[in-house]
Formats: C-alpha cells, structure tokens, sequence
C-alpha cells in the first residue's frame, strides 16, 4: 500500500455509516440531536454548586444550521437531545411531537433543578464564521435566563452574554450524522485485516487475497465492531427491514408535508399509477414510488436510514425493492449488496465527502447513487472491476450537483432528486454490466477527487444554505 495513504485507512464500521434516525438531515438533525444528548452527559459531572447557579440554556447555530435549521428540524432536534433523547433509539415521529409535549416534558435536567426548554433557546447565528466546520453549534448553560423570538442574533446581543456564561461546548456536525467538537481526537482505531483507503486498493487486495469485495468488507466490521458474522448478519438484516418498512409506511401514506410549501405527497399516487403501466414504464415508476415513500417520511421528520445521508435516504431502499421484487435476489445477495455499497460510501466520505454542507448534494445524491449501482452489480454476481465502473458512471453523472433546498427544507428538489437518483443508480449498473469492463476509462477514484476539488470550489451559497440555486428561484407562498 502506497505510504501516502496510511493516515486514510478505512476503519469505519457499516453502521456509523448506515444508521436510524429522524429526518430530514443527518447533518441538521441526527448531529444536532447527539450533540444535545452528549451535553446532558457532560453536565452531570459538573458540581452542584455550578448547577445550582444555572438559570438559562442557550444553542447558537452557525453556518447551514443557521441558514436551514428550522426548515431542517435542527432547532426540535437539539431540543430533543437536550431532553435525553438519542437518535437511533427516539420515537419515529418524536420531532413532529415535540411542540405538543407538555411543558414539564420539555426540561433540561440538571438533577435538583429542572431548566425549562424550547424552540425559544435555539440562536440563528452567522452563516459565514470561522469554526472549523462549516455546521457549527455551541450550547451554553447561562447564569440568566433565555429567550429568542428572532430569527437571527446580532453580534452585540451574543456578546452581551459572555459574562454569563456557566459552561459551554462547541460541537461540528461533520456529515451524515457523524459528530465532532472542540478537542475532538479520533477514537482509537482497531487495526483492521484488510486495509484500503480507495477503490483501487481495496479491489487490488480482493484480488490478492482472493475475496470477494463484500468478504473483505465484512471481515474488517468484525474486527471493527466485535460482533460475530452472525450479528453482522443480523443487523444488516434488520437495517434492510427497516428501510422496507419506511417504504411501506410512505407508500400508505397522503397529505401534506410540514413546513409552508405546501408539498403534497406522491408516492402513494405513484405507485397506484404503476399498475396500469407497461414495462419498462412501471418498473420506473416503482423506483420512482419508493424512493419517493422514503424521501417523503424523511421530509416528515420520520425515522429511516442514513445511506449515507438523510437527504438521500429514499436511493438505496427503492433499488432494494427492485432487487428483491424483480431480480428475485434473495436476502443473502441484498446483504452482500449493501456491504459493497458501504464500501462505496467509506471511500467517497474519506475522500471527498458526504454532506451537502461541505461539497454540495453531488456529496449527497451522487453518493448514494454510486452505492446503489455497486450495490445492485454486486448483489448480480459480478467483477469488482464492474461495480467500480458502476459507481463510477453513477457518480460521474452526478457531479456539480448543488444543495439548494427551497425555503431550507428538505422537500425541493430534495425528494425528486432521490427518484432520479434510483433510476441513475439502475441505469448506471446496466450500462456497467453489459460494457466490456477493461474498456472503462475512468476510475471511481479520480471521480471521487473531481468531487472533492468540486465541492471546494462551490460556493457556500450552494451547499445546503438555501442561498443560491433553485432556493432563490423559486417563489412559494
């Protein structure tokens, strides 16, 4: 292995990456939902006297969590957190829940005192800052009480604030839930059996060591996690479950989504509409309804999977349904499936990245195509060298893809893109499976690097703010 790229082994394990959460954003919500479970943590060591000086709670956004938070659920999010509540174990439909939850449901609990909170403690600050991350959030305990009504903060009004100022800490929502903060230091990494840092090395090892890329991939989340095969096994399974189950449950469902767009749900008319279509139309428009069902329950503040985002949850699960409904591929060839599109994903986030805050929504939408169509190749029985090349051709296609959500919320162009999405990630595994594969010209490596030096290029009015693109375009009432 090249010594270049030691420091950028993959050792993340399958579900840090593929995780239940509420929607509509990994970033903007899961984060932000841990960032106020882990500050509960923090403040139960401190002593009673500090507490019992604390009169106030105060979280300050910065960056796309400022610009997009209440269309993207950050602000009942961190409030959620704030009140115990952690992602992978709250209510489905929690976020929607919390402005209803009575008053003495919605505390902060400091032991002997329990601190009053709500939408009111939430901060819109600067977009443009100079934290480290572009998704920036600070929580502070406060000497005097808090209240904002606005919906951005002057400096001099945080200012005025300093001197009360109990305990704070500054967190950074890196992308697809993932969370960091000041001081943060890379947990230790368990040494893995099968080291890669890129497409290229992780296919040259397979071939040497004469494994299949899912064997190698599965072999090192055992390391990783502890779990035997069979647990592996059965989270997987039960990951797939779940995002089955959030297709049936947006398939069933009608109405208008949250928020003042006014976005009425498709998916159900959809797939009603499906039935009287002919192939190839209807095999389209079933990928269509279910990606839909999942982007739509994500919209709604719903619990689904991050693959590898919220925003692009609706991807993976509709070419799932396509695997399993028309491929007749079993649930052995699905779980195979989904450890290579993993894969996929560890190589784009430490690469590039996966956050439409940090190099748009080709980071998003291009990534999650890009592990469909390796996911649907590989699940098929064939070379590693044509799931490369169908990922690749999926992601090629989507680069320079910006994050411009209408009026911050994650509805326009958010769901339709996850449709498009799933009928790229089918196309692209088709031309990849039916090409001679050596005649392939580009790799997923040298794409996920156009993507990088893409997204550092873009500008911040594209990446997740709602300050450029189809978000200023497009006038709703």
């Amino acid at each position: 292995m090249s010594t270049k790229n030691l420091d950028k082994i993959i050792n993340m394990s399958v579900f840090d990456l593929l995780k239940t959460g509420p929607g509509p954003s990994s970033s903007h919500t899961i984060a932000p939902m841990k960032a106020g479970y882990d500050f509960v943590q923090r403040i139960r060591t401190l002593d009673a006297n500090t507490l019992a000086k604390v009169n106030g709670v105060r979280v300050r956004l910065y960056g796309s969590l400022s610009a997009t938070g209440k269309g993207h659920g950050t602000d009942k999010a961190v409030i959620a957190g704030l009140m115990g509540n952690e992602p992978s174990t709250c209510q489905p439909t929690l976020l929607n829940a919390l402005c209803k939850l009575p008053k003495e449901k919605k505390v902060l609990d400091l032991g002997e005192k329990k601190l009053p909170i709500g939408l009111n403690n939430i901060a819109y600050c600067s977009v443009a800052h100079n934290f480290p991350y572009n998704n920036t959030l600070v929580i502070d305990l406060l000497s005097k009480r808090y209240s904002n009504k606005s919906k951005t903060i002057a400096t001099d009004e945080l200012d005025s604030l300093e001197k009360n100022i109990i305990f704070s800490w500054e967190y950074y929502s890196v992308g697809g839930g993932f969370l960091q903060w000041k001081g943060w230091t890379a947990p230790k990494t368990v040494k893995v059996p099968h080291p890669y840092s890129n497409m290229t090395e992780l296919i040259t090892l397979a071939e040497k060591k004469g494994l299949s890329l899912d064997e190698v991939i599965l072999q090192n989340e055992i390391a990783i996690s502890g779990l035997s095969k069979n647990e592996v096994n059965s989270k997987l399974n039960n990951l797939i479950k779940i995002m089955k189950d959030t297709v049936a449950r947006g398939i069933a469902t009608e109405g208008v989504l949250p928020g003042p767009i006014g976005l009425k749900r498709k998916a159900k008319r959809l797939k009603d509409r499906s039935d009287s279509l002919q192939t190839p139309d209807r095999y389209i428009c079933l990928l269509d309804a279910y990606a839909y069902a999942v982007a739509e329950e994500n919209a709604a503040g719903n619990t689904i999977v991050t693959t590898p985002t919220c925003g692009a949850s609706g991807v993976i699960p509709s070419v799932l349904m396509i695997m399993q409904d028309h491929l007749n591929l079993n649930s052995v060839a699905q779980r195979k499936g989904l450890l290579v599109a993993a894969a996929i994903g560890f190589i784009a986030k430490t690469n590039a990245g996966i956050s439409g805050a940090e190099v748009g929504c080709q980071g998003e939408i291009g990534v999650a195509t890009a592990m469909a169509a390796a996911m649907i190749a590989h699940a098929q029985g064939y070379s590693a060298k044509v799931v490369e090349n169908a990922a690749e051709i999926a992601l090629e296609h989507q680069l320079g893809l910006t994050c411009d959500p209408v009026g911050g919320y994650v509805q326009i162009p958010c769901i339709e893109r996850n449709a498009i999405g799933a009928v790229k990630a089918c196309n692209a595994a088709l031309i990849a499976t039916n090409e001679l594969p050596n005649t392939h010209k580009v790799t997923f490596d040298t794409t996920v690097n156009a993507m990088r030096e893409i997204g550092k290029d873009m500008s911040c009015k594209l990446k997740e703010t709602a300050m450029g693109g189809l978000a200023v375009c497009m006038v709703y009432c």
